[in-house]
């Protein structure tokens, strides 16, 4: 059957299947330790881009960590009503108020820091040295940032 030997190439050699797969156990590895926080994996992502770049408009959030407009805005209103992220007044065209992270979100990352290093640790050890280096120098390419 064709069908299997295409089915075949397509397992062994896809790199979005692989890609979607190895961001599967290391969302599952960061997400195991973040849980007593009631804190998810993406919106550790987002309060680091906002806590870093910020204050930032959702689209430029968006821009920035290629994140669709669904996804960012139910995790950006989880982060709002727990009082992580505040709206920020900018007196510009109005088309979205930039977001800033608040006292509380500072706080949240301070208190998270110990177990997203061992989340790191973890995951660094499962990817190896190469494969470390190799993610994040794919990864800042697709940032706009210098390889590591």
């Amino acid at each position: 059957m064709p069908e299997k030997s295409l089915a075949h190439e397509m397992a062994c050699n896809c790199l979005m299947g692989r890609a979607r797969l190895l961001a599967r156990v290391l969302t599952g590895l960061y997400e195991e330790q973040l849980r007593p926080f009631g804190l998810k994996a993406s919106q550790l992502n987002l309060l680091i881009v906002v806590a870093q770049a910020g204050p930032l408009r959702r689209s430029e959030i968006g821009r920035v960590i290629h994140l669709d407009t669904s996804t960012l805005t139910r995790n950006l209103a989880v982060m709002l009503s727990n009082g992580w992220i505040e709206e920020v007044q900018d007196h510009a065209d109005g088309r979205g108020l930039p977001l800033q992270i608040t006292k509380s979100g500072g706080a949240l990352l301070a208190e998270v820091a110990p177990v997203w290093r061992k989340a790191q640790a973890k995951a660094e050890e499962l990817l190896g040295p190469d494969g470390t280096s190799a993610l994040m120098d794919v990864s800042n390419s697709l940032l706009g940032a210098p390889p590591s």
